[in-house]
């Protein structure tokens, strides 16, 4: 259990999908037969360290592994394509491919099956990542054998460091904005035209309040833009920002 297989070929199976209401199965060849691939493997779709942390850093840091000359990034888990299909709608995430494990086959060729009965799942992935160069396993990062849900190795970060260390990561861009706020339109214009992602933060949703925003920016007006932890304020200091 849990054997580090580099140099090793992955497994050969066939995947089960659903892409637009129709049965779609795909091959291990298809995915990984000439082409140089990350895959990253997880206990379950909609969990929290799954849906925060793991799944979204991958889709962030998309762009950079293209200019490392990776050609897809999948997302593997033991569940079944409806769930894996509802789970990548919900997170937005464009830039990876999911694909349902969903009888345990390749996570068992893998010997990454395990038992999480603990946690009501039954048997699920345990949580690893790799890259594969044309079918074969280059380089396999497994989380250590730790009762839980261990996440130490397995995240995107890890991964580009091995791949190239010096690789320009896009910076984190975060905006507190409110309905209707023709300001924070002409702020979230302004980023996407200078080729920035963000995450936007609209006050009045999931408990977001006007005294979030105060505690966060220390300011009351929206938007309210981070690059990178800074503050740089509403759209006309966006706008000073990116003409310095």
């Amino acid at each position: 259990m849990l054997a580090n297989k580099e140099g090793q070929a992955i497994p050969s199976v066939t995947f089960h999908t659903q892409q637009n209401n129709q049965w779609v199965d795909i091959s291990s060849d298809e995915l990984f037969a000439g082409k140089k691939v990350i895959l990253f493997a997880l206990p379950g779709a909609f969990t929290p360290t799954c849906s925060t942390t793991h799944l979204p850093r991958y889709n962030e840091l998309a762009p950079v592994f293209a200019k490392e000359g990776i050609d897809s990034i999948i997302c593997l888990s033991v569940n079944d394509t409806f769930v894996m299909n509802a789970w990548q709608a919900d997170q937005g995430a464009e830039n990876i491919r999911f694909i349902p494990d969903g009888s345990g086959e390749f996570s068992r060729g893998m010997d990454m099956l395990v038992n999480k009965e603990t946690l009501g799942f039954g048997d699920r992935s345990w949580r690893y990542s790799m890259l594969v160069v044309d079918g074969v396993i280059e380089k396999q990062f497994i989380e250590p054998d730790l009762p839980g849900d261990p996440f130490q190795v397995s995240d995107a970060d890890t991964m580009l460091d091995y791949i190239n260390p010096n690789a320009e990561q896009p910076k984190r861009v975060s905006i507190l904005t409110k309905p209707g706020c023709p300001h924070c339109t002409r702020a979230k214009k302004l980023l996407t035209e200078k080729g920035f992602n963000y995450e936007e933060v609209e006050l009045g949703s999931n408990g977001i309040s006007y005294s979030s925003l105060t505690a966060i920016s220390g300011r009351g007006t929206t938007p309210q833009v981070f690059i990178d932890g800074q503050l740089i304020g509403g759209a006309d200091e966006l706008e000073n920002y990116f003409n310095k």
